[in-house]
């Protein structure tokens, strides 16, 4: 391989846009096109950046060594499956893949080519850079907040694949064990979620896309003090005994500044240098694992949020005959539950 990766990006959305143009700003890449199933949005960014629209993506797999993933969630899988089929590097957004076995897949064709297949969970980049995990202890308690307005991106999966899966890659860097409790409230755009880690940690995540106010913070609790973040003021505070960067402004690290532009060269390093991924498949398949338990504890309680509601709802209507039977003195000759589908139950 040469000392420049020729590199190609799928999807012209926006996402897919910043990763072009950071390809494109790289002096390790030769961004050399983009392709998308809307030929005009391919063709339109590719105009903007100096790069090639592909009307197929099988061409433009011909004509790179690596490729960004930055199309819809549901098609990360077989886009990054392809990709590695063909012997490429893939980066791709969160999520990896949509079901443990397509993240499983995507794991093993990366093994067999040898090949580098890295996740966009890039905010690990930033709690590095601040020093965090703290070294030498686990917190007792953590909270994730990660809450905002519609913005017509990412819906094609419900916000814990979209949104919350930031957060559970996060908790995965303090080291908290396997899951051993999960209880999960919520629908496709607001879920809350607490998980209890082997070891006794307790940790609550909170996402939404249909909030009015953005929140994006984290508290970590330890028996010493506590450290709390907030991303989008970007303020620290640490009353822990261990030193940490309380303050972002003070600190010129890419990772502060740019975190996907260091994600992107950190990718590109890994091609070049051989080296390992700073956040592999693994790393992907991990914060999935936590966000299909979510997804399934959630479903669960859904059900069965709809089975006490229906069930309420039918005694009620039984209570509601009995006693006008009662006092007309007309008993029926059989009693039988009432027919879901008349009271609007489905």
């Amino acid at each position: 391989m040469s000392k420049r990766v020729k590199a190609g990006v799928v999807g012209a959305g926006v996402f897919g846009a910043h990763h072009a143009r950071k390809f494109a700003q790289s002096a390790m890449a030769d961004l050399i096109g983009v392709f998308d199933v809307d030929t005009m949005k391919a063709a339109t960014l590719a105009d903007d950046i100096g790069a090639c629209a592909f009307e197929r993506f099988d061409e433009l797999l011909a004509k790179i060594d690596a490729v960004t993933i930055a199309s819809p969630a549901q098609t990360h899988f077989e886009m990054a499956r392809w990709a590695l089929i063909a012997g490429k590097h893939v980066y791709v957004e969160k999520p990896l893949a949509l079901t443990l076995e397509d993240a499983d897949e995507l794991l093993r064709l990366a093994d067999e080519q040898g090949v580098i297949l890295q996740v966009g969970h890039q905010e690990r980049f930033v709690l590095d850079a601040l020093g965090l995990p703290l070294p030498g202890c686990a917190p007792l308690e953590m909270e994730f907040k990660r809450c905002g307005p519609a913005t017509g991106r990412g819906e094609d999966v419900c916000v814990v694949f979209d949104l919350m899966i930031h957060d559970l890659d996060l908790v995965r860097m303090f080291g908290m064990g396997k899951a051993l409790n999960v209880s999960a409230a919520g629908n496709e755009n607001e879920t809350v979620a607490t998980v209890v880690f082997e070891g006794g940690a307790r940790c609550s995540f909170v996402a939404s896309r249909q909030s009015h106010d953005r929140a994006r913070s984290m508290s970590a609790v330890y028996e010493h003090g506590a450290v709390q973040l907030d991303f989008l003021s970007r303020q620290m505070q640490n009353s822990s005994r261990h030193n940490a960067v309380c303050d972002f402004a003070s600190l010129s690290h890419e990772a502060l500044q740019d975190p996907l532009g260091f994600g992107v060269t950190a990718f590109l390093r890994s091609i070049l240098g051989g080296l390992l991924a700073m956040v592999d498949g693994r790393a992907g398949r991990g914060a999935l694992e936590l966000a299909t338990l979510i997804v399934e504890a959630r479903s669960e309680t859904n059900t069965t949020d709809a089975r006490s509601e229906s069930s309420a709802h039918e005694d009620g209507v039984a209570n509601a005959v009995w006693p006008a039977t009662l006092s007309s003195g007309k008993f029926p000759l059989s009693i039988s539950k009432p027919n879901r589908c008349e009271f609007g139950i489905v």
